[in-house]
């Protein structure tokens, strides 16, 4: 069986490829993807538990975390972590001040 002159195999020219600040070629548009909506996570810290140990939990139980007391959280974006910060209260709500936003191009290289 032979490849027609239209079947992408024939024409590696239909599938152009990101590149990352390529010179000569316009910079990617990402104007369309600004309205995306991600999950934004804070996450205090982490455990390491059997099944049994998990079901003999109970209310008033103490977790032991892996972060100690004052380190900064860990700010996640669909999983990735994007930035530290400390928990702080604004009016009623927790909320938290970012210490450390993780770069662009540390979060691109986590991606692939």
């Amino acid at each position: 069986m032979t490849a027609s002159a239209d079947t992408p195999l024939d024409r590696p020219d239909q599938f152009a490829e990101l590149h990352e600040d390529a010179p000569g070629e316009q910079p990617v548009n990402l104007e369309m993807l600004l309205d995306v909506p991600v999950t934004v996570s804070v996450e205090l810290g982490r455990a390491r538990l059997s099944l049994r140990e998990l079901l003999q939990l109970k209310q008033g139980a103490v977790l032991e975390l892996d972060h100690a007391a004052g380190e900064p959280l860990d700010v996640l974006v669909n999983g990735t972590l994007i930035a530290h910060g400390e928990v702080v209260v604004t009016g009623d709500r927790f909320a938290i001040r970012l210490s450390d936003v993780v770069s662009p191009t540390e979060r691109m290289k986590k991606l692939r």
